[in-house]
């Protein structure tokens, strides 16, 4: 490992020439000082960098000038990425996150791998910090083929326990110190709380073990948990936020019904730097790649495996799709959704859900008679997917498609509701749509008023 003090020494055209493929670690672990001078260092091009939702200061990154340099393959589009990806000047890299490590191991196979790394602990071994996913399979291809490991210390990350890289592994060793990116989540309103609670009331007790993102939604049933004297969580998660660290706070966490006694994570994000001090050497929570934290075998082992994702919206089919607005204009990213809802199915006790709010902040439902056409799909209408709104919930197990409809009509604000139902009720398609209004509610569905 050579340690440089200039960043030239490491990112230059030397190092990273024409045909070279990138893999660099994302989120708060994005390594803004090398990525900073990849876009800086004009004569680096022809190269392609592979990315899972780049934070922090990298908005050079995507310039129109670096993009014509560098093909970004983006894995799960951010901020900066979102614009250049819908307007030509980047490239959407289709992949369950699951299947990240595979996929750069088989067929992309990077040559260079950028990373942001804490440590060495007595052993020599370093921390990837906030994220792994696919970073740990990018520097396994990069020894493979003969290329580079690259990395910058940053004195402000935390050494998240778990998967570790040896010192002999990196090639090259920058120290940095700059804040790591925060992800401020706005308190929980009434609605979020409304959902929060039809989602603990109905589907989560002692001894579950939980996957959820982050936003109103998670911060919501974080609270009707503790709220409702839940014992004995286990957490098996992708991402990893403050509304789990709250949860091992108040002693709700137990990971009792896991193999192991900590909780297992493969990205880490905080709403503030407390948080980030929080991870560091804590026993509590380790990381793992993400073909491991979301394996759909690995969910389905898990206790009880509730995952709680969110989307962009829903037919009354029951498709849903998360990553984009239209066809092709990509917002975000498949992620690990379709792997928790599909493993969390085939766990014992397990469900998977997603909770979302019944229309955007624009006031547009996010319950529509069709998905737009060529839309991606996170879960199709096949897939026993649990629905919850601030209007109730919907569970499709054993219902046909008419059944269906109705019942995912009634997640929607009432004035789409009534619309919705009566396209159903003068539906010539569906077989005896009359017959699933008979009930009150519908089948399926359970109204928030229920719950008491």
């Amino acid at each position: 490992m050579k340690i440089v003090s200039k960043v030239e020494e490491a990112i230059n055209s030397f190092n990273i020439m024409p045909g070279s493929v990138m893999y660099t670690s994302g989120n708060a672990a994005a390594p803004q000082t090398l990525l900073n001078q990849l876009a800086k260092d004009t004569s680096i091009r022809d190269v392609e960098l592979l990315s899972v939702l780049l934070l922090g200061n990298i908005q050079e990154l995507f310039s129109n000038q670096a993009c014509r340099r560098i093909t970004h393959r983006i894995i799960f589009s951010g901020p900066y990425s979102r614009e250049p990806l819908n307007k030509g000047l980047a490239t959407y890299q289709l992949m369950h996150l699951s299947d990240i490590p595979h996929q750069v191991r088989e067929y992309l196979k990077p040559n260079i791998c950028l990373l942001s790394v804490s440590g060495p602990d007595n052993g020599g071994n370093y921390s990837y910090g906030t994220t792994v996913e696919g970073v740990q399979s990018a520097v396994q291809s990069a020894q493979a083929s003969g290329g580079l490991v690259i990395a910058e210390r940053n004195a402000q990350m935390p050494f998240v326990l778990g998967t570790t890289l040896h010192e002999s592994e990196i090639d090259f060793l920058i120290d940095t110190d700059y804040s790591i990116p925060l992800s401020p989540v706005h308190k929980a309103d009434e609605t979020a709380k409304k959902i929060g609670r039809l989602v603990t009331e109905l589907f989560i007790s002692d001894g579950c073990t939980l996957q959820y993102g982050i936003g109103e939604v998670p911060e919501a049933v974080t609270d009707a948990i503790i709220e409702k004297g839940i014992k004995n969580i286990g957490i098996h998660t992708e991402l990893f936020t403050d509304a789990m660290r709250k949860l091992i706070d108040e002693g709700v966490v137990t990971n009792k019904y896991l193999k192991v006694n900590f909780s297992i994570a493969s990205i880490f994000i905080a709403i503030d730097k407390k948080g980030y001090k929080w991870m560091d050497y804590n026993s509590s929570v380790q990381s793992r790649p993400c073909d491991y934290t979301n394996s759909i075998l690995n969910i389905a082992k898990q206790h009880k495996m509730i995952a709680i994702n969110s989307a962009i919206g829903v037919d009354l089919h029951g498709n849903i799709w998360a990553d984009s607005l239209k066809a092709r204009q990509i917002y975000s990213g498949l992620g690990g959704q379709s792997d928790f809802l599909r493993g969390s199915y085939l766990s014992k006790g397990g469900k998977g859900i997603i909770a979302m709010k019944a229309v955007t902040s624009k006031g547009i439902s996010k319950i529509v008679d069709m998905c737009p056409e060529g839309i991606t799909t996170s879960a199709t209408a096949a897939d026993p997917v649990i629905l919850v709104t601030e209007q109730g919930a919907f569970n499709p197990n054993g219902l046909n498609i008419a059944e269906h409809a109705v019942g995912i009509a009634h997640l929607a604000e009432p004035d789409t509701r009534e619309l919705l139902l009566k396209k159903i009720y003068d539906s010539a398609e569906f077989h005896k749509p009359k017959e699933a209004f008979k009930d009150k509610p519908p089948k399926g569905f359970i109204p928030y008023e229920a719950i008491g």
